[in-house]
């Protein structure tokens, strides 16, 4: 499934290397002030390309707004989100169709759907897709207005200094584990509870924290 939540519902949709990747977010209410210019910041920060350890393929993440969106505010409807892929090298990826990468859905995929997969650049599995969950993200932060939500990674590889575990694992040319710590704060009573989440070690830790 590609759809998550109830009162707030998310589809993510698209491929890495098809024509765009986007978003559509069902359950925003009307009346809300919202613009690609209110999420440049947010996806500015989703970026790969400048980090170390990130992806070096660049794309403009500008956000088009398809429906949901009128005279600068929500309409109540349906919210559509698309990203345009222009920065795509599919031949790269032609290698893994016998050498899938160790950490990826690459194999999962290929078994799942026999074939059928859009391997290109992960498919649909890939991080580009989270341009659309920062979209959501963005408007679910303007509608919880007051509350403070911050994460950061805290180890990578064992390593409490990120750039020795990342060094680590660039010289290892695999995946390693992580940990992600999430502080939830000024949540009103009855909002809901805290959470805990836990992976296996090949991915990440997630803990959330509450009260501050």
């Amino acid at each position: 499934m590609n759809t998550f939540g109830r009162l707030f519902r998310i589809s993510i949709f698209g491929e890495s290397h098809g024509e765009c990747v986007g978003i559509t977010i069902d359950g925003c209410p009307a009346g809300l002030s919202l613009s690609a210019e209110d999420m440049l910041p947010d996806l500015e920060r989703r970026k790969g390309g400048k980090d170390k350890g990130t992806t070096p393929r660049q794309e403009d993440d500008y956000p088009f707004f398809k429906s949901g969106v009128f005279n600068g505010k929500t309409t109540g409807f349906p919210i559509t989100i698309l990203f345009e892929n222009k920065n795509i090298r599919s031949e790269d990826y032609q290698k893994q169709r016998s050498i899938p990468r160790p950490g990826h859905a690459d194999w999962v995929a290929n078994q799942k759907f026999g074939g059928n997969e859009d391997y290109r650049g992960g498919g649909h599995f890939s991080a580009r897709l989270t341009a659309g969950l920062v979209a959501a993200g963005i408007i679910a932060k303007k509608l919880l207005k007051g509350i403070s939500i911050s994460a950061a990674v805290t180890e990578i590889a064992g390593e409490n200094d990120l750039e020795n575990g990342l060094q680590k694992a660039i010289d290892a040319k695999d995946s390693v584990g992580g940990i992600v710590e999430c502080r939830v704060s000024n949540v009103p009573v009855g909002l809901g509870n805290p959470i805990s989440i836990r992976w296996n070690q090949v991915c990440l830790t997630c803990s959330f924290q509450y009260p501050p």
